[in-house]
């Protein structure tokens, strides 16, 4: 009977599993065995606040073990060459569907990547132009810079009666590749500063060269000397084939100690090293040196259009490939709509949707010559949700992080709209949201917290979003908060001039950005506001800059490590043990030398995965044992990294383990809402608006009179939007100027002075469109941003000017 009984009981189970997806007992980082039910082919919003553990079940999770299911269907062979990916800690997920991750990451840290190349724009335009180019000059190809220029000649045999084999060279002549090779489809060319790469006065030995990383101790000294170079006559003296050798030599192999190496010179060897890769992926010193030493100007053959002279002879309706990857793309959409050419209709009809398919998502702006590295985070994410709009796929599973970043609310419908679509052709959509506009139109709720970090992990609703709301969760007693307009304002102490600013789609704008007060600079996404920032206010003197630039770093940086807070910490162990402080350094003399202060040991398993295993000599604690026995008030290193902000600062604040140096770095982590991250924990493990908020807290330090913040709501939680503004108004009142590029209303609201660029997006904005208080923008209602802000606030009273 029982045997029955639980048979229907499975079966019953089954049948659930084809409508929902369930987790049972998920403890991926903070997660405290969480049990969730999510229905298929339904919206379901993720909400809390930040470090609450919603990426964890949603990312770490769900979708984690759905790709690493997918991978395992492959052979041994063929994994071999795919990232290992760990099984989740998760006790049970059942029901899952191939999951398609549409996050934030900025998009290739390939110069070569544009937008047109990262979607299937340039590919679909190459195909046009092959098939309708006059003149005709060869295949799809022909038209990519990214394909190297060969003119390739045909050879035709003929025997003749004599026996005798005759070669006839045929004359039509192929173009391969469209890559310009002055620049090799760069679009710039590089000028190297010959001072910045060595001191001539010194020779190789004494260390000439000034370029990071190339130390004549190592084996960088071995091969320059297996070259043939004298490695004490100072570079002054070198006979021009010897710095001719030095600078350019192409790689020629060499043998060092009996080891077969390559010897190539500076210029090829650092274009290949550091120009091949993005600025923004440099690490910080090899950056500066890459300014410092280099300089790029358009590519004079080619114009900065990155092509042959061939490529852009031929042309379609009067436009080559160039121009048209230069147009506003909402504009190129109308070009194509105008072309009528039956014989290429279905590429026309793909190529027509796709650039419709970046109008409708906000993005009608970018240019398809645009680098994709360029594009902010959210730019970027709605670049990759353009490929998935008009997929023929469904039932899959679609998880997106924060996808109105970035957006205006003008901008979010259209959002929300498309994430609908997704929804109605029947695929399950996982959204990870702070925004209320968009948790409002969920078809479920999952609300983690209570709070962050080790305080968050449980589920603390989940339901409906009216549900949501009648809730006594953070969230729900914050989702339907409304800003006030302040009673009074800052009266600005100055102004900061611009003047004439036109960079991108900027139109000789002139404007005053008021000093000593809060400014926040607004408009769609594509108005202008970070062009006319950037361009025009950033780089002053006394101007400090917290952009969306991701943290760079490996899995042994820390907030400790980034904030340079370990210094004093380390500082302050050696004096109280008398010891050195590289022995509190988990990569220097302390760590442990088993695992290397990693704490973890990596097993390879061949074309397995890569296993990952907690230290058993160093337990996972990073440092050896005898560096453990030293204390700094009854706790060792080891201990310290694993306290929480909030706990050490009370820890370095007073007593014997009082730390100043240190007690000012913790206490602007505290200040910015990170109290509950761990001083140890990984930045790999942290989230956008975490990173963002490390960085904020770090550059709140900087000297300067102007702190320019851009969307420093990134990943904020309705209720820590205050914190933020109180923030705000304690950095303004301190005697700073601060200027924050910002979409939220709660923001805007709490202004000073607004300054909205407008009214469009790309070449429909580039224009001041207001500048004034929030109320006198809220009365006016002339701009989108006007009318989403007086929908917005609650009723306030008639702004008047505070003088100080």
């Amino acid at each position: 009977m029982s045997t029955r009984r639980d048979t229907e009981s499975a079966h019953v189970h089954a049948a659930d599993s084809h409508d929902t997806i369930s987790v049972l007992g998920a403890r991926e980082n903070n997660l405290k065995d969480v049990n969730v039910e999510l229905p298929k082919r339904r919206l379901t919003v993720f909400t809390g606040v930040s470090g609450s553990g919603k990426s964890s079940l949603v990312f770490a999770t769900i979708a984690a073990e759905s790709q690493r299911l997918i991978n395992e269907t492959y052979s041994a062979f063929v994994q071999g060459f795919m990232p290992s990916l760990a099984r989740p800690e998760v006790d049970l997920l059942e029901g899952l569907t191939t999951a398609i991750i549409v996050d934030q990451e900025r998009m290739g840290a390939n110069p070569r990547s544009t937008v047109g190349t990262a979607t299937d724009a340039n590919a679909m335009l190459r195909i046009l132009f092959s098939r309708l180019g006059k003149p005709r000059i060869g295949p799809p190809t022909a038209f990519s810079f990214n394909v190297p220029t060969r003119k390739a000649s045909g050879v035709m045999s003929t025997e003749k009666a004599s026996g005798r084999v005759e070669k006839n060279i045929v004359r039509d002549v192929v173009y391969l590749g469209g890559m310009c090779p002055r620049c090799e489809g760069m679009g710039s060319v590089s000028d190297f500063d010959l001072t910045a790469l060595y001191d001539d006065s010194k020779s190789l030995s004494e260390g000439a060269l000034t370029i990071p990383g190339y130390s004549m101790d190592g084996w960088y000294g071995r091969i320059f000397s297996g070259a043939g170079f004298d490695m004490d006559k100072p570079i002054a003296k070198f006979t021009t084939k010897e710095l001719n050798d030095l600078l350019y030599k192409e790689p020629t192999k060499i043998k060092v100690e009996g080891i077969n190496l390559t010897y190539e010179g500076l210029i090829p060897k650092i274009q290949k090293s550091m120009l091949s890769k993005d600025v923004d992926a440099m690490q910080p010193h090899v950056r500066a040196f890459v300014e410092r030493a280099i300089t790029f100007q358009t590519c004079p053959e080619c114009d900065g259009t990155r092509l042959t002279p061939e490529a852009r002879s031929s042309k379609v309706a009067g436009k080559n490939i160039a121009e048209l990857c230069e147009m506003q793309i909402s504009d190129l959409a109308e070009w194509v709509r105008a072309l009528d050419e039956p014989s290429v209709g279905p590429l026309l009809t793909g190529l027509q949707h796709l650039l419709d398919s970046f109008a409708e998502i906000g993005l009608g702006y970018l240019s398809l010559d645009r680098p994709a590295g360029t594009l902010s985070g959210g730019e970027a994410q709605r670049t990759k949700m353009i490929r998935h709009l008009g997929s023929s796929l469904t039932d899959v599973t679609y998880v997106f992080d924060e996808p109105t970043i970035g957006l205006h609310p003008h901008d979010i419908e259209r959002m929300n709209d498309l994430l609908l679509q997704l929804r109605d052709k029947g695929n399950t959509v996982l959204v990870v949201e702070h925004k209320p506009e968009t948790i409002a139109i969920a078809d479920h709720v999952v609300d983690l917290g209570p709070g962050a970090g080790t305080e968050g992990g449980s589920v603390c609703f989940e339901g409906s979003v009216d549900g949501l709301r009648g809730s006594d969760t953070i969230t729900g007693r914050h989702l339907d908060d409304r800003a006030a307009l302040k009673s009074s304002v800052r009266a600005p102490s100055g102004t900061l001039e611009v003047r004439g600013a036109s960079t991108h789609n900027l139109r000789d704008v002139d404007v005053d950005v008021p000093l000593g007060v809060l400014c926040v600079v607004t408009g769609v996404a594509g108005s202008g506001k970070s062009s006319l920032i950037h361009g025009s206010v950033a780089g002053r003197d006394g101007v400090v800059v917290v952009d969306q630039g991701a943290i760079r770093g490996s899995r042994r940086s820390n907030p400790a490590t980034y904030t340079g807070l370990l210094e004093p910490i380390r500082k302050a162990f050696a004096k109280a043990n008398g010891v050195k402080p590289a022995l509190f350094s988990s990569n220097s003399e302390g760590a442990c030398p088993t695992c290397n202060g990693a704490g973890v040991i990596f097993t390879e398993l061949g074309v397995m995965a890569t296993v990952e295993s907690t230290c058993e000599e160093c337990e996972g604690r990073r440092f050896q044992a005898s560096v453990l026995e030293y204390t700094l008030g009854g706790r060792n290193i080891a201990e310290v990294l694993a306290m929480s902000v909030t706990e050490a600062e009370a820890f370095f604040g007073g007593g014997e383990a009082k730390t100043p140096a240190a007690h000012k770095v913790l206490d602007r982590l505290v200040d910015v809402g990170l109290g509950y991250l761990t001083l140890g924990q990984p930045l790999t493990t942290l989230s956008g608006g975490e990173r963002q908020r490390v960085k904020l807290a770090t550059q709140m330090a900087e000297k300067g009179d102007v702190y320019v913040l851009d969307e420093p709501t990134t990943g904020l939680h309705l209720a820590d939007v205050a914190n933020l503004l109180g923030l705000l108004d304690r950095l303004v009142e301190s005697g700073k100027s601060v200027v924050v590029i910002e979409h939220h209303q709660a923001v805007m609201a709490h202004a000073d002075w607004i300054i909205d660029l407008g009214p469009g997006a790309g070449h429909d904005g580039g224009r001041v469109v207001f500048e004034g208080t929030p109320a006198q923008l809220v009365a006016d209602r002339s701009t989108l941003t006007g009318e989403h802000l007086a929908a917005y606030v609650s009723p306030a009273p008639r702004s008047s000017v505070e003088r100080r």
